[in-house]
């Protein structure tokens, strides 16, 4: 065998092995790596499972905090309805009993007020057997005027209420 021949087959034995070298130096990189990356992944699925499980705490937490508030607003809710029936039904017996006569409502006089260019006696009459200060009736229509207004005014201070209610609930 010619020299050149020798040195030609010993620089393929020198590649065979380099590549050889290289290719089991590779496979066991992709070996360690593969673990790595396999541990890399469990891990990753641990984390994620951890976050859904608080995920999943967090949204039952805020579910029942959201259960807890409609209760408490329903309780509210009912406590003024039944504060505004109870109202309208009281207005709704003055009414009729202002309709019927059974009931006059009547204002205090200023007996000493000469500026309003009514004078109203000092002393009661005989025939009266009220004693204190002078009253003057008022006019049944006028009464059914004054108690609407009343009942307007009721109605209101209810939902007003019912506002603050609502807005303390959902500061709490």
């Amino acid at each position: 065998m010619a020299p050149i021949q020798r040195l030609l087959g010993a620089l393929v034995l020198v590649i065979l092995l380099v590549a050889g070298g290289a290719g089991g130096a590779w496979k066991v990189q992709d070996w360690r790596y593969g673990e790595q990356l396999a541990e890399q992944a469990r891990l990753h699925g641990e984390t994620l499972n951890q976050l859904n499980l608080a995920a999943a705490a967090r949204q039952q937490a805020e579910q029942d905090k959201r259960l807890t508030l409609e209760q408490q607003l329903q309780a509210s809710d009912q406590t003024n309805h039944k504060a505004l029936t109870d109202a309208q039904r009281d207005q709704s017996r003055l009414r009729d009993r202002l309709a019927t006569a059974d009931l006059r409502l009547s204002v205090l006089v200023d007996a000493a007020d000469t500026a309003s260019g009514c004078t109203v006696p000092a002393t009661a009459a005989t025939s009266c057997v009220v004693h204190g200060a002078p009253r003057a009736r008022l006019d049944p229509a006028h009464a059914q005027r004054i108690v609407g207004i009343t009942d307007d005014g009721d109605q209101g201070l209810i939902a007003l209420a019912a506002c603050q209610d609502y807005v303390r609930a959902l500061q709490r």
